[in-house]
């Protein structure tokens, strides 16, 4: 392979994984570390990519959200465990609000049966909530269901947010670092993440590790509006490390 279709195919794997590292380029390109090394040194110093330790990630904004279902398919032993653990920070009684996505959406088939109100804000949590009797009180907000994902915002939704106070918000993310902090894909979901840790005394971040270190297109706020972060161990360590020492409680089960 030459050095353009290895630098090419380098940019490729970047670009579409959003991280790569360094052993997993070797073995991709079928060459030595210390060549994949100089490759990413040449392909940062052309703004092709950003190096990172022990590898690289892209420069592009995610701006682009994958479809729910395939999402769904993603990490899901880890949201499982994420999800339990956000699970056991939640108090029977408490009024909790819970943001959507794959993850958000595991949280709420854990407290459908526990003693406790929720307000879901997507359609697939609302089910999970209400297919069968259980022990949550459902609150369902106004709000323009987002098509094939089912997330709810618009004015209703964020009037809905304005009208309650709760004990824990559950957040999901798109992307989130110390340094650019929480980001979403689409400007409406920004508003109601926005919207719901305001609403909220306590603020839980739950997300899977592949969305630490990431940007995504639609600003919600610094990180520091997160008290606690519950994500797995295929989180980047700089990261964890980067949000604990300004303050936040991280948890990597």
């Amino acid at each position: 392979m030459s050095n353009a279709d290895r630098h090419a195919l380098i940019a490729q794997t970047v670009r579409e994984s959003g991280t790569a590292t360094v052993q997993d380029l070797a073995e991709l390109t079928g060459t030595s570390e210390m060549t994949i090394r100089r490759d990413l040194d040449a392909l940062a110093a052309q703004g092709v990519l950003e190096r990172v330790r022990g590898g690289a990630r892209t420069l592009l904004l995610r701006g682009e959200e994958p479809p729910f279902a395939l999402r769904a398919q993603d990490a899901v032993e880890a949201k499982a465990r994420i999800a339990a653990e956000v699970a056991s920070l939640i108090a029977d009684g408490e009024a909790v609000l819970l943001d959507s996505g794959t993850t958000c959406l595991e949280v709420a088939r854990l407290l459908h049966h526990r003693p406790v109100t929720v307000m879901a804000l997507s359609l697939q949590a609302i089910h999970a909530l209400s297919a069968t009797p259980g022990s949550a009180t459902l609150m369902v907000p106004g709000g323009r269901p987002r098509a094939a994902e089912g997330a709810l915002t618009g004015p209703l939704t964020l009037a809905s947010l304005a009208a309650v106070r709760f004990d824990t918000a559950v957040i999901g993310c798109c992307g989130l670092s110390a340094a650019e902090g929480l980001t979403a894909y689409d400007l409406d979901d920004a508003a109601v993440k926005k919207a719901a840790i305001t609403s909220a005394r306590r603020v839980i971040l739950a997300t899977d590790g592949s969305k630490l270190g990431r940007t995504a297109y639609a600003y919600v706020g610094p990180a520091a509006l997160l008290h606690t972060v519950i994500t797995d161990t295929a989180a980047p360590a700089d990261e964890l490390a980067a949000l604990e020492n300004a303050g936040t409680v991280v948890t990597t089960v």
